[in-house]
């Protein structure tokens, strides 16, 4: 089960489990859901689509049939200054081969170490992306869409990384 545990939740909800939701809907894949831990009009409309198509019951509702349905909605982890790993190491790889003529700023160097130079590049295509800058990538930062193939920096750096 993908998304164990989870809370039924219906329009009007907010919080951890509605960012959830819209996350596991990003991964359906629905690249226009903002995960803004609100469950608007935007997400209920959503939920009905992917519950049509999977054969649910369209009520906007996501009770455990829903859940068990959806990808794993956990969320990406956070990376920033001091960050290290294979997580890094992927992120710099797609910050790399996309910033020519996009972002234009490499981290310098594909060596799984978040510093200064991968800031830079982050921010970069935080800017490119449209989304705040700030260096730190979070839920807004892996939405952002690389206009290539329906892919997302989460979808290019790799589901794999998702945290349970």
């Amino acid at each position: 089960m993908p998304n164990p545990g989870q809370p039924t939740i219906s329009p009007g909800a907010t919080g951890d489990a509605v960012r959830r939701l819209q996350r596991a809907l990003r991964r359906t894949p629905d690249l226009g859901i903002i995960v803004s831990g609100v469950f608007n009009a935007q997400t209920e409309t959503a939920v009905k689509e992917f519950q049509s198509g999977g054969g649910l019951t369209v009520d906007g509702i996501v009770g455990p049939l829903t859940w068990n349905a959806l990808p794993d909605g956990g969320p990406m982890p956070t990376l920033q200054i001091g960050s290290t790993g294979d997580v890094v190491r992927s992120l710099q790889n797609v910050l790399t081969n996309g910033a020519s003529g996009q972002w234009n700023t490499t981290p310098k160097g594909i060596d799984g170490q978040f510093g200064p130079n991968t800031q830079a590049s982050v921010e970069a295509f935080q800017s490119w992306g449209g989304v705040t800058v700030d260096g730190i990538v979070g839920d807004e930062t892996w939405s952002v869409s690389l206009h290539a193939a329906s892919a997302t920096l989460e979808t290019a750096v790799g589901l794999n990384y998702v945290i349970n």
